[in-house]
């Protein structure tokens, strides 16, 4: 499972190194930005741009790092393709995650 991150500023930017966030790494990111939280990150914008394929399992892996954090700070996606956009549409997700259209735009927007 390929993930990393780097600070921009307050920011932590998690990048996503994989085509999909399914069940089969969607565990392991979802234990890889817990860490980052348990860590004292609190300002996380999470990098869609390689995820071409999202599955329940990975969306489950998003919620579960936003409530985390329990309101403590902020959780946000950039740069989602189109058929992982059209999934957060269809499924209302779009109301929960604030989505930005690049990181440097989420990274502006805090």
């Amino acid at each position: 499972m390929a993930f990393e991150h780097h600070e921009e500023g307050h920011i932590t930017v998690v990048q996503i190194d994989e085509t999909r966030l399914d069940a089969s790494v969607s565990e392991a990111f979802k234990t890889y930005v817990f860490g980052l939280i348990e860590d004292g990150k609190t300002d996380i914008v999470v990098d869609l741009t390689e995820v071409r394929f999202m599955d329940s399992s990975g969306l489950g892996a998003l919620v579960a790092g936003l409530k985390k954090l329990s309101g403590n700070g902020s959780f946000s996606l950039a740069s989602a393709q189109p058929a992982v956009k059209d999934l957060f549409d269809l499924t209302s997700m779009d109301k929960l995650f604030k989505l930005h259209g690049s990181v440097d735009e989420a990274v502006k927007g805090g």
